[in-house]
């Protein structure tokens, strides 16, 4: 059995020694990179070879890939890289991989061609100043089979035991068994669907309540699928922490009814939740485990290796037992764990980790994404940006040496596009060329700093740094599918400022190569209706499958009713409170126990709680606050006992609005007094004018269908087992609409009150 990997794998793997060292970044964007490349190929012969496909084997290894370039002429292997700074600030590892990438592609274009020696060359390009550097060595054949024997073998062992773990790993997957007795109701439909989607190589969209185990329902037929559709990878992808708490679960179940030793997950997690050293830059002279950290690495990443589940604090362990970064090792990591469990943006945002590897070495991967309708808002702020201008301000004030002259450049451009704006916003879809290019010299003297002295950089001049480059990236994207717009606002002693945001409205273009790059992804949640404004938001192929699982519960078990009498309109607010408050006391008269009551603000909140108190003051309360951090979350959920009494009052669409889980008596129902819609401002009528003039159905895409989402899942607290009992008031005149009830889940019946 011969084991595969890419050149760039192999050298990553065999040839990184000393220091972690992050200084000689940001590199150029993909896009960046891709047109330089083209930039210095256009540069060269006619007989130019470009992107020269090679292969070669290693006892059983076989390694393959691309070269950027072959110059016959000169007889001459070129690696191509694209950069930004002074070249001699690069770390000598940096350096020391390219040599390495250069070298094997260099022994394996000698095998192909019979050739007796070749140049090698390093070719840098600075995408700024398009300048280029040739740095070149002269090797014979026999020289760079050694070295290609050399990093082989240090490549080989860790290899074998890769192939013999994957080997392992499919028998065991293949006798894998489901961890109860029977699957639950609508539980077998999905695992069904989902083998079937991903052995036809198809998308899927599966709309599924709680209560029927989806997070099982999914990761257990794709752990079946993987040997027979010879997948690499699973990627479980969450928004939020709880969703890899119950696929960590959900595996740890598998685990137990048929034990998979040689199953490797890993749980990735924010670096600055993982950082050990939040004080310190990521280079060996700041952080003590940057320092040394690829020396140390190999025996890190054979102990993680022999763990099979490396959930958050097992990389830990690892990591701090071998004197390495945890982070840096998670990223290591990801090219050796069969399931990993990440955020969306590890996938789905512009430099994401795990699609880069996919691409890279082409693995076939399965994509499962949990609480899929957050991805239409996660996706829109992976590929947005802003800048603030008092920032700026604050900025010039410290006068950095070298950039106030780039930086009052920039403010000019700046005030020069709202000089003539009157309203306080304004949109457009054209992009500020001037204030980009004044953008760009900032970015590049910035950048210049950076790498002469990384460590004496003002943390507001890095922080500018930062959303400066994030926002010249998003410029590179802008299409119709972009709003660019303007806020002014008054800042001290009346001036006018203004924040410049770049929003992306609909991301289907950015995402949706990401959906087809994969075996197969599919989306998964209680909430994907309309079918349709999911398929179009987000990009999925024209023949992605669809599923609705019908709801385990029994319309019983719900009490749905519709307060129509009640308007929650903002003109009509100061009119409802009355009302709302002798509904919900009516109610908790009627059947004392744990409620929550859902509003549209925490202003409205603070009022109808106000009121309840002042009315009722014996009626126990506690209120979800702004900014609450996680140590109150858990607080405020802390409340809801087995057999408890009081209101819980939070905001539609916040932290408990979806994703929580109080079964039984811990919370017998709720109370929704608001539509849910999105605040009607000048920037959501833009997204309505934008999605009107692509859909045709403006307001329901802006407004109707995230409004309606938000109520269901907060609905969806009340009942979450079979045997749950439960009541929901939906408070508005809206909710009697038809086009709104046609939104509810198919299992309700709905009551007017």
């Amino acid at each position: 059995m011969s084991y595969s990997v890419a050149v760039r794998a192999l050298c990553e793997f065999s040839a990184k020694v000393g220091d972690l060292d992050l200084r000689f970044t940001p590199s150029p964007t993909a896009q960046e990179g891709i047109a330089g490349h083209r930039r210095v190929v256009a540069r060269r012969a006619d007989d130019y070879q470009a992107e020269v496909a090679l292969e070669g084997h290693y006892e059983s290894l076989r390694v393959r890939g691309r070269a950027d370039g072959y110059d016959p002429q000169l007889n001459r292997l070129e690696e191509i890289k694209t950069h930004r700074g002074e070249l001699a600030r690069q770390p000598d590892n940096h350096r020391q991989l390219h040599w390495a990438q250069a070298k094997v592609y260099a022994w394996l274009l000698c095998q192909a061609r019979q050739l007796a020696e070749v140049e090698v060359a390093l070719v840098y390009l600075d995408v700024d100043s398009d300048r280029q550097t040739v740095i070149s060595e002269q090797h014979t054949a026999a020289e760079l089979q050694r070295f290609f024997a050399l990093q082989c073998q240090r490549f080989l062992a860790w290899a074998q035991m890769q192939e013999q773990r994957l080997a392992e790993r499919d028998q065991g997957l293949q006798a894998l068994s489901f961890p109860y007795p029977q699957f639950r109701q609508g539980q077998r439909q999905l695992a069904e669907t989902l083998y079937k989607a991903v052995s036809t190589g198809r998308c899927l969209m599966a709309q599924a309540s709680t209560g029927i185990g989806k997070t099982l329902g999914t990761l257990f037929p794709l752990l079946k699928a993987m040997a027979p559709q010879r997948l690499d990878k699973l990627y479980f992808l969450t928004a939020k922490t709880p969703g890899r708490a119950l696929a960590l679960d959900a595996l740890r179940q598998i685990d137990q009814a048929t034990p998979q030793p040689a199953l490797r997950t890993l749980e990735l997690i924010a670096r600055d939740k993982a950082c050990e050293h939040p004080g310190s830059a990521c280079h060996g002279e700041s952080c003590p485990l940057a320092k040394g950290f690829y020396d140390r690495l190999p025996g890190a990443r054979e102990a993680a290796g022999a763990r099979p589940l490396l959930d958050r604090q097992a990389l830990r362990e690892v990591a701090l037992e071998h004197h390495v970064c945890p982070y840096y090792l998670g990223q290591e990591m990801a090219r050796w764990a069969d399931v990993l469990i990440a955020d969306y943006n590890y996938y789905f945002d512009a430099h994401a980790l795990l699609f880069g590897l996919a691409q890279a070495n082409q693995w076939r991967v399965s994509v499962l994404v949990d609480e899929a309708h957050n991805l239409v808002e996660r996706g829109r702020g992976m590929y947005s940006a802003s800048l603030d201008q008092g920032q700026l301000q604050a900025l010039r004030q410290s006068k950095p040496e070298g950039l106030v002259s780039a930086l009052d450049r920039l403010n000019r451009q700046w005030n020069a596009l709202y000089k003539d704006q009157h309203a306080p916003y304004q949109a457009s879809e054209r992009l500020p060329d001037g204030l980009l290019s004044a953008l760009q010299q900032c970015i590049g003297l910035i950048q210049e700093r950076l790498n002469q002295a990384p460590a004496q950089v003002d943390p507001l001049l890095l922080q500018f740094f930062h959303q400066a480059l994030q926002f010249s990236r998003v410029a590179e994207l802008f299409d119709e599918h972009f709003i660019f717009d303007i806020s002014q606002r008054n800042g001290p002693r009346k001036r006018r400022l203004a924040t410049l945001c770049l929003r992306n409205v609909v991301p289907a273009r950015l995402l949706g190569p990401r959906m087809s790059a994969a075996r197969s992804v599919t989306l998964f949640s209680a909430t994907l209706s309309p079918r349709h404004f999911y398929a179009d938001l987000l990009g999925m192929p024209g023949d992605t499958a669809w599923l609705e699982v019908a709801a385990p519960f029994k319309a019983e078990q719900l009490d749905v009713r519709i307060v129509s009498q009640v308007s929650t309109r903002y003109q009509h607010r100061q009119a409802s409170l009355a009302p709302i408050v002798e509904l919900i006391a009516e109610q908790y008269r009627n059947r004392p126990g744990n409620y929550l009551a859902f509003f549209s603000s925490f202003e409205y909140l603070q009022q109808v709680a106000g009121l309840l108190a002042e009315r009722y003051p014996e009626l126990p309360r506690w209120e979800q606050a702004a900014g609450m951090d996680e140590a109150a979350r858990e607080a405020f959920l802390a409340r809801f006992v087995p057999d408890g009494q009081g209101i819980g009052f939070a905001v539609l669409g916040g932290a408990f609005g979806e994703g929580v889980d109080l079964p039984g008596t811990r919370l017998i129902g709720a109370f929704v007094a608001t539509l849910g819609l999105p605040q009607v401002n000048p920037i959501n009528e833009q997204f309505k004018q934008r999605l009107g003039r692509q859909f045709g159905a403006g307001f329901d895409y802006a407004y109707l269908y995230p409004g309606v989402r938000k109520v269901i899942q907060a609905a969806g607290r009340v009942i979450r087992g079979d045997d749950d009992r439960g009541v929901l008031l939906l408070i508005d005149e809206r909710f009697a609409e038809p086009r709104v009830q046609q939104m509810f889940p198919a299992w309700w019946q709905t009551a007017s009150q």
